[in-house]
């Protein structure tokens, strides 16, 4: 990670000398992608892999294994892992919030746990979250939810049948079945359904990003109606940016769904744990914003997952993963985004962003890491934009099929709300290329409305890059870099300028010859030449 030092000295101008000790209290953690957060979200990073494991259930195209994919990315199975009990008696007293909690498992070991929610006495189902650890590949040994076959783990789960627990400093003998009644309260269908509580009624609101979304689509949790008709090959009602499924067999389905749930719901996600972040920050104070800075390592986590590793090089299933496949797509890859292979510039762009909003919000200094915020939320678009372009040159010029037709509509729906915002001519051109159905895909008009919009969204002709042709080492025909208007006007300027200077310079030049071959010829009238042979000059002396 290439973050400046300078950087981390500016965004902590309004701090004290504590603030260091503060910082490195909160180092210690496993990185996330080059990341070091400052909380433990070693179970929020693993909702990727709920991902994955709905990934491998769509590739199979059964029937039976899609309703395991829809039932996966309905209840989860992977982060906050939590236990539903049924006590033999009611709880005797009020239990908080986080209380601990201890049973043991099949084999008689210990598991620990704490009470997911404040509950009341008299209640006899109770919720029981699962300790989770520092260390991301053994943060939990309970995953169950909807997972099927190898992935379900219930080697940490409480012990089934009849059993003693232990809350607070009560025993309860209970019952429950292991494997129905472990459950997860964080999901990748959530993501979307509590945008409403979340972000529309949010103590912020309205924000940016989000209402691009909600008004475009004309309903708060657009990507979960999206995901869900797409397995029910149904159709959508949204105000804007409509689309039939019923079009498309289980190979275009496929692509809209594993689409949808990374750079729909996850995207939106990622973006509102920033604003929770924010919303919580606490201007100038240096020992107050721990809670900002758990939501910003949860957005953080969103974005990158688990199984990026600590240095992001192995392949993730999010939207860390996709900047980096795209950038092989229109060679930005490396720092200076002019690289076919490596980590993307987008990811480069963003782990510095990431580093220094953590920075920023743990100084108190919150208008700097909400511009921090800001500048994130324009980066994250550009993979969504390359991909539309992509697909719809495959579509138009490389007799892309369902599969790339799928593909080129799950983009543009992860990013046509913001090009409306910006444009809603341009946006329609896009919708009616890229849409579920389209009969006509032009890639050049695609291609024209995106780049028509880039000074609103904050981003550049080298942001995006052009879509490169590795085998014959050279853009495909069309699809070059764009050049920035701006830089245009600079070059004409600049070329104008030097115009200018270089024939005043040639007026002068010739101004001063004229005038010294006049002079000359003036002294050879005079029969006092400038210039004598060697004969005349011999006289002359």
């Amino acid at each position: 990670m290439k973050f400046s030092i300078s950087l981390l000295a500016a965004s902590l101008a309004t701090a004290d000398g504590s603030a260091w000790g503060n910082l490195r209290r909160h180092l210690s953690y496993e990185k996330v992608a080059t990341y070091s957060p400052g909380s433990q979200v070693t179970d929020h990073c693993a909702i990727d892999r709920d991902q994955r494991a709905l990934e491998i259930e769509l590739a199979r195209k059964t029937n039976e294994s899609w309703q395991n994919a829809q039932q996966i990315y309905l209840q989860g199975g992977n982060s906050k892992s939590y236990a539903l009990i049924t006590l033999s008696e009611p709880l005797r007293s009020d239990v908080p919030k986080g209380t601990k909690v201890t049973g043991v498992n099949a084999d008689g070991n210990e598991v620990s746990g704490k009470m997911y929610s404040a509950t009341t006495s008299g209640t006899v189902n109770v919720k029981i979250q699962y300790a989770t650890t520092d260390v991301q590949d053994s943060y939990v040994q309970c995953q169950v939810g909807a997972l099927v076959g190898e992935d379900v783990n219930l080697s940490g789960c409480f012990a089934g049948g009849e059993n003693s627990i232990t809350i607070g400093s009560d025993v309860y003998t209970y019952t429950y079945e292991p494997e129905t009644e472990n459950k997860n309260g964080r999901t990748i269908s959530g993501f979307s359904t509590q945008l409403e509580d979340k972000l529309k009624n949010g103590p912020g609101a309205p924000y940016a990003d989000f209402e691009y979304f909600r008004k475009y689509y004309g309903t708060s949790d657009y990507a979960d109606q999206w995901v869900n008709a797409a397995f029910e090959g149904g159709r959508t009602s949204f105000t804007n940016g409509n689309a039939d499924f019923s079009q498309y067999s289980m190979e275009g389905r496929e692509q809209i769904i594993k689409k949808g749930t990374a750079y729909m719901n996850v995207f939106m996600y990622v973006i509102r744990e920033f604003e929770d972040a924010l919303d919580d920050c606490k201007r100038g104070c240096i020992n107050c914003n721990d809670d900002p800075v758990h939501a910003w390592d949860e957005g953080v986590c969103f974005y990158a997952g688990s199984l990026e590793g600590q240095d992001g090089t192995p392949s993730g299933y999010l939207l860390h993963q996709l900047a980096d496949k795209r950038s092989e797509n229109y060679r930005t890859g490396g720092p200076d985004g002019t690289d076919i292979d490596g980590q993307s510039k987008v990811n480069y762009d963003l782990m510095d962003k990431f580093s220094l909003g953590n920075y920023q919000l743990q100084a108190g200094n919150c208008p700097s890491a909400r511009k921090t915020k800001e500048q994130i939320a324009q980066l994250m678009y550009i993979p969504m934009i390359q991909g539309s372009l992509r697909y719809a040159y495959k579509v138009d010029k490389l007799q892309g099929g369902e599969k790339e037709a799928a593909e080129g509509a799950a983009f543009a729906a992860a990013v046509l709300p913001r090009i409306h915002a910006a444009s809603p001519e341009a946006a329609t051109k896009i919708y009616n290329s890229l849409r579920v159905g389209a009969t006509n895909t032009n890639a050049a008009e695609v291609k024209a409305a995106f780049e028509s919009v880039y000074p609103q969204l904050g981003l550049t002709c080298a942001d995006i890059g052009g879509l490169w042709n590795e085998a014959a080492k050279t853009y495909y025909p069309g699809m070059d870099p764009c050049v920035d208007a701006s830089t245009n006007q600079v070059v004409t300027k600049t070329n104008s300028t030097l115009a200018i200077a270089l024939g005043t310079s040639f007026g002068v030049l010739f101004a001063v010859a004229l005038i010294a071959i006049l002079y000359m010829r003036s002294r050879e009238k005079q029969g006092s030449p400038v210039f004598k042979t060697e004969g005349e000059e011999a006289n002359f002396n």
